[in-house]
């Protein structure tokens, strides 16, 4: 028999594949091979360039070598690396959706892990001017937008943000964009509705994916400033005869620091968090977030980052989207299909970290089974990332990474437009129709279908 020969390719066509995130390694955070490795990239994707469409970073790191003097990555200064990684926002859709060169291709990059090396060596570092550090401490700490949501307190921030005067003045102060939409907050928080909704009692149907019974992993944005997302989200999963409760206590789950690269706050809001999810986990519940962000850290992130804690994994192969969830159920006949509204057309976009998940499209599925629905799906990012939209420096290109998004919808000339992030689902719609109605979450549109 004829010995086999391992070949190299150009590009891979094979699943991607993640390997562990090292970073309590004192390598990973080691400047000199951070740059070796960033500087490895981006020759290899100067040489591709198959991403340029999706965000910032790559148009930067294109431009940079452009007009370097060589025309290639070698006469680009190492300083200016960073100029390409405060662009990313690690959506992850590179990785997924576009890169030939992820593994187990033998090139092996992870372009947005590469990213979060460098953003967390110089978060160790400390490297950023005292203003711009300030601002993006508060910005990601999430927990803290409890405070905003005491009675009276919530009403003066939102009227505060909505002064022109008082934007112009945290421009300059705080660094976020006079014209970025900031959330609101609501006294009227999510864990006072659950309170009012009263406890779930429903005969329980198990299959051999779900439990019949959830726990609500709230999270802040839900929690304090679109309470209505989870108190909808809550009625529709009763609705489907699915035990539904709400967590007592929980942290933020540790995104938004992750991307600012502080990766030991992630660890503390892993260590509060995973020991109550596993106690409801162990008690029968199966866990969902309303949030994308929230449930890909629990199903990839954090599991790359402590792959020898068998609680994370566990929790990892427990939590779910809500419309996968409600998918599973439907494939077992348990999905509830009596609607009293019809639809007409909805412009639905698919957030990048809902894609990133490789569920599927099952909102798009889930929201199509309603009466007279037609929708479209969007398949591009909005720009939006959590705190990119806001900051000073990024807000005009987050409107511009929204312009196809825009475009698409506005085409279709739907009835409601609307997307699993609710950040994306507004700094979208802002530039769309006025006629056309805004869904902060297709969750809310299947509640309104039912008639519940």
């Amino acid at each position: 028999m004829a010995e086999k020969i391992e070949t190299s390719r150009e590009g891979g066509i094979d699943a991607p594949t993640r390997h562990n995130l090292d970073w309590k390694n004192p390598e990973f955070y080691d400047q000199n091979k951070i740059d070796d490795e960033l500087y490895r990239t981006f020759e290899i994707c100067h040489g591709c360039r198959r991403c340029v469409s999706l965000c910032d970073a790559y148009p930067t790191l294109f431009d940079l070598i452009d007009e370097s003097e060589t025309f290639d990555i070698d006469s680009v200064d190492k300083k200016d690396y960073k100029k390409v990684v405060d662009e990313c926002y690690m959506c992850d859709l590179c990785y997924q959706t576009k890169c030939p060169y992820v593994p187990p291709h033998p090139w092996a990059l992870d372009f947005p892990h590469l990213m979060l090396r460098s953003k967390a060596a110089n978060f160790k570092e400390n490297n950023d001017p005292l203003k711009k550090k300030i601002r993006d401490k508060a910005l990601s700490s999430t927990d803290n937008f409890k405070y905003g949501s005491i009675p009276v307190i919530d009403l003066t921030i939102n009227k505060i943000t909505e002064s022109k005067i008082a934007r112009t003045a945290i421009e300059k102060i705080g660094g976020i964009h006079s014209n970025a939409t900031l959330p609101k907050f609501d006294s009227n928080t999510l864990k006072k509705r659950y309170k009012k909704l009263g406890k779930s009692d429903v005969e329980i149907s198990q299959t051999n994916k779900t439990s019949g019974k959830v726990m609500i992993f709230g999270t802040c944005y839900c929690n304090y400033n679109t309470p209505d997302i989870g108190e909808d989200l809550i009625k529709v999963l009763r609705f489907n005869k699915i035990k539904t409760e709400l967590i007592e206590k929980e942290r933020c789950c540790g995104m938004p620091k992750l991307e600012l690269g502080d990766l030991e706050s992630v660890e503390v809001a892993k260590e509060f968090n995973i020991p109550k999810l596993v106690e409801a986990i162990n008690d029968g519940y199966d866990i969902i977030a309303p949030i994308p962000s929230c449930v890909l850290m629990y199903k990839q992130e954090l599991p790359l980052m402590f792959p020898d804690d068998q609680d994370v994994q566990l929790v990892k192969s427990k939590i779910f989207d809500p419309f996968e969830y409600l998918s599973l159920r439907d494939k077992e006949g348990l999905f509830n299909k009596d609607f009293t509204k019809e639809f007409d057309k909805i412009s639905y976009q698919a957030a990048c970290h809902q894609r990133v998940q490789n569920i599927g499209p099952k909102t798009k599925e889930i929201l199509a089974m309603i009466p007279g629905a037609s929708v479209d799906i969007i398949e591009r990012c909005s720009g939006h990332d959590g705190t990119y939209a806001v900051k000073v420096e990024s807000h005009e290109k987050s409107i511009k990474i929204r312009r196809p998004v825009v475009s698409k919808a506005k085409k279709f000339e739907p009835q409601i437009f609307t997307s699993d992030c609710p950040m994306a689902s507004q700094h979208i719609g802002e530039a769309l129709d006025p006629q056309t109605e805004i869904s902060l979450h297709p969750i809310s549109i299947l509640k309104e279908a039912y008639g519940i």
